[in-house]
């Protein structure tokens, strides 16, 4: 009997489980399936249609009444005031076809087929907006001048939506002609240039109509970047994808039969001129005002945002500060060149930056003589090398990854290492032996006294102890950036990369400011009744080195200033740290300091501007050699004792690693034997003399300044001319570099002898 009834059980189970398998597959069949997906593309066809019927197409954009910027400086004072559009419409009569058809080749191959939109593209614009990526390519040239004319650069769905269907309604009611010529004279090519005229102007300082096929594949390239692709200040990397870009275009050209195969292989890249500043950006308001517009586009603001007028921007400039950095470029070196019949003094360009190693604020900065005379700013521009600025840097990775000798001895300021010229690094699979200047041997020193003298046997042996890889990422921590030249060897010991005074001021003010990270900015608030600027990266961020490794570097490079290639910087008016820096074949010379409160990098360099070389500075205001501890540090010491009021009693707090011996008071005389030489120049003059026994031919640091109490006398003879170690001596060849200094490692006018770099990169 219980058998039976587990039986009717089951039975009664299985039937309904049948049962109720089959009402599911009965509620969800393919035909149903089919049936709701129809519906809902209806309705979506439906709503589109509302929309399509709902949304008019609207008048022009408000670029027609475009605002001017405001910039201040710190104080609230205006400083320029920028925004005026720069665009004169042109008829496609008035440009070449092939240019026309550059344009579409770069953007929309379809262009003169489609309806005027990219269903799928737009799909995906949308999605990416909703997931928060940000701008998306993708459009048709019907879409983005419907956006540059008829709407903003707002990316959000309903902006999306909008083009979508207005460029659906302008493509039935404008010529595809009118729709191009449109795109090309409301698209913002950068350098304030908006539309094909004003760009032609710009970057080939010609009228549209006279534009090359190659310039305008440039052009049409440059849409997709302006800034990044901009060759005058383009980094290596955006050069390269320009030249891509550009390639990209021409070979589209070819494919849709719009340019000639045997013309097309003769086309050569058409490097736009250098740009000019705007009316109004005279002296070094030009270059505030674009280290701004560069700073806010690193923190996510367009270039053409900012271009369209209505920003409210403070600077970080303190007014004061500015004029006192302009004056001691003026009366420390200017005052002394002579432009017009002097070839090397022609020749010489200036740069600065001054950081609040507090706050990250940008208080000071100089671009040169004057951005509508040189419009590249000797601040930002990264095409020269910092030299020996770089050691200090290689030290604190030694301390903070404590790093040993080849001997096992931790390195500290009284490690000793051997400074004989042209003596082979240890224990690295790249042979290098750099030749100190002159080819000066010393034999057993402290690190400390190879810092004050910049020996470049002694860092060349200590970049391979802490391993250059690990001195790279200390490097890139501090604030350096990386490109191709900053190459993972023992040359890199020598500064052999391409660094900025903005860069350095960056790392400089991370040391004095402990070890926590400072990046320098310009602006300081700005403002916009329709768009808000926030900061990514804030001016300061964690700790990237410990304190004790900050400062003692900082301890070593306080004996620099007392006792080494620094001294010029030396006074009783404040307490300094800092480097000195000489480039190859003295290409560039720099001088990187701090006091507690303010450091600043100034920095000359060496510009055949028509010939686009870097070229000697030696024969400076016929003083010889110009380094690092000459006209550098006379302007930094000039500027700092005017920028502090006359001086400061504040001092370093240092906690200082326990290798570093205790720091000396102000009247202890110095405690090595005399500085003879600092590390090498890339390329010593025959004429000139160890630096210890002044002669004739030294540069002139022994010139007293006039606005500035004198240095302290020490009780022996200082190094007055520190070239630091930018000659690389016997290790040429295969590392390109570091013989005469080499250049950028890898350059082919390393060797021996170094040789001229090629043109500038920004």
């Amino acid at each position: 009997m219980g058998r039976a009834v587990a039986r009717q059980a089951r039975e009664r189970g299985a039937r309904g489980a049948k049962t109720e398998g089959g009402g599911i597959r009965r509620f969800f069949t393919w035909r149903k399936l089919l049936g709701t997906f129809f519906g809902l593309c209806l309705l979506a066809m439906g709503a589109f249609y509302v929309v399509y019927l709902l949304v008019p197409v609207p008048s022009a954009n408000a670029q027609a009444t475009m605002q001017s910027n405001v910039y201040r400086y710190s104080n609230g004072k205006i400083l320029a005031r920028t925004g005026e559009i720069n665009r004169e419409i042109v008829g496609l009569d008035k440009i070449p076809d092939d240019v026309e058809k550059a344009f579409v080749a770069a953007e929309n191959k379809t262009f003169y087929q489609d309806s005027g939109v990219d269903f799928v593209g737009t799909a995906r614009g949308v999605l990416n907006t909703l997931r928060g990526q940000g701008k998306q390519g993708g459009s048709t040239i019907t879409q983005q001048y419907v956006k540059n004319y008829y709407l903003d650069q707002d990316q959000t769905v309903s902006r999306k939506l909008k083009e979508l269907v207005i460029s659906l309604k302008v493509d039935q009611r404008m010529s595809k002609d009118d729709i191009l010529a449109g795109y090309m004279n409301t698209s913002y090519y950068g350098r304030g240039a908006y539309g094909i005229q004003a760009a032609a102007r710009a970057y080939y300082g010609v009228d549209a109509e006279k534009l090359t096929v190659s310039q305008g594949a440039y052009l049409a390239a440059l849409l997709q970047a302006p800034n990044q692709y901009d060759w005058a200040i383009a980094s290596p990397t955006g050069r390269k994808l320009a030249t891509e870009r550009w390639n990209y275009v021409l070979d589209n050209m070819v494919e849709e039969g719009w340019l000639d195969r045997s013309k097309r292989a003769g086309q050569k890249f058409a490097v736009p001129q250098k740009p000019k500043a705007a009316p109004g950006m005279e002296g070094q308001t030009g270059y505030l005002v674009a280290a701004a517009k560069q700073e806010m586009v690193r923190q996510g603001i367009s270039e053409e945002d900012i271009d369209a007028g209505g920003w409210n921007i403070t600077l970080n400039i303190d007014e004061k500060r500015q004029k006192k950095l302009v004056k001691a470029v003026d009366e420390q070196l200017e005052d002394r060149l002579d432009r017009k019949n002097n070839k090397v003094d022609a020749t010489v360009q200036a740069g600065a930056t001054s950081v609040d190693p507090k706050t990250g604020s940008v208080v000071a900065l100089y671009g040169g003589a004057g951005a509508t005379e040189h419009w590249m700013s000797n601040a930002t521009r990264r095409d020269y090398q910092p030299a020996s600025t770089f050691k200090p840097l290689v030290f604190a990775s030694a301390l903070e990854n404590g790093a040993t000798t080849q001997d096992g001895d931790e390195i500290g300021l009284n490690t000793l290492y051997d400074g004989t010229s042209r003596r082979p690094v240890e224990g690295s699979d790249t042979p290098f032996g750099p030749e100190n200047e002159d080819n000066r041997s010393y034999g057993p020193v402290t690190v400390q006294q190879g810092m004050n003298k910049s020996i470049n046997s002694v860092f060349a042996q200590m970049i391979v102890d802490a391993d250059p890889s690990k001195v790279k990422k200390t490097a890139l921590a501090l604030g350096m950036k990386d490109d191709e030249s900053f190459v993972e060897q023992p040359a890199m010991s020598l500064g052999t990369m391409g660094a900025s005074t903005w860069d350095m001021a960056g790392v400089y003010a991370t040391l004095d400011n402990h070890g926590k990270k400072v990046t320098p900015t310009i602006v300081k608030s700005a403002e916009h009744k329709d768009r808000t600027f926030e900061r990514v990266e804030p001016p300061v961020g964690e700790r990237v080195i410990s304190r004790e490794s900050a400062d003692t570097v900082t301890h070593a490079l306080t004996g620099v200033v007392r006792n080494g290639s620094g001294h010029e910087a030396n006074t009783s008016a404040y307490q300094a740290a800092g480097k000195t820096g000489t480039s190859e074949n003295n290409k560039s010379a720099w001088f990187a300091g701090y006091t507690p409160e303010l450091t600043t990098v100034v920095a000359l360099f060496g510009e055949d501007a028509d010939k686009g070389r870097q070229v000697t500075l030696t024969g400076t205001a016929n003083s010889g050699r110009a380094n690092g501890g000459g006209f550098p540090a006379r302007i930094w010491a000039d500027y700092t004792l005017g920028a502090l009021g006359g001086g400061s009693d504040a001092r370093f707090d240092l906690d200082l690693a326990e290798t570093a011996p205790p720091e000396p008071t102000e009247t202890e005389s110095p405690t090595e034997e005399p500085t003879e030489t600092e590390s090498p120049t890339d390329e010593p003059t025959e004429t000139e003399s160890p630096t210890e026994e002044p002669t004739e031919t030294e540069s002139p640091t022994e010139e007293p300044t006039a606005t500035r109490t004198p240095p302290t006398p020490p009780t022996r003879t200082p190094t007055d001319d520190p070239t630091e170690g930018e000659t690389g001596g016997n290790s040429g060849g295969d590392t390109g570099g570091d013989g005469g200094d080499g250049g950028v490692t890898g350059d082919p006018g390393g060797g021996d002898t170094g040789g001229d770099l090629k043109p500038p990169k920004p």
